[in-house]
C-alpha cells in the first residue's frame, strides 16, 4: 500500500514537469478576455431579461 501511494504522487511531479505552463503575459490575455467575455455575456442576459420582463408587464 505504501509502495502504491509513493508511486502515485512519484507519478505526480513526473507529469507537472511535463507541463508547459503560461507566460506571465499569455496569462494577462487569457484573463483579460475571460472578463470581457464574462461582462458582454452579462449585460447580454440582463437585456434580455428586461425585454422579457416588459413583455410580461404587459401581457399580465
Amino acid at each position: 500500500m505504501k509502495n502504491k501511494i509513493i508511486g502515485f504522487f512519484t507519478d505526480i511531479v513526473k507529469e507537472m514537469k511535463k507541463v508547459t505552463w503560461p507566460k506571465r503575459e499569455e496569462l494577462k490575455e487569457s484573463t483579460m478576455v475571460v472578463i470581457m467575455t464574462s461582462l458582454i455575456f452579462a449585460v447580454f442576459v440582463y437585456i434580455v431579461d428586461k425585454i422579457i420582463n416588459e413583455g410580461l408587464k404587459i401581457i399580465f
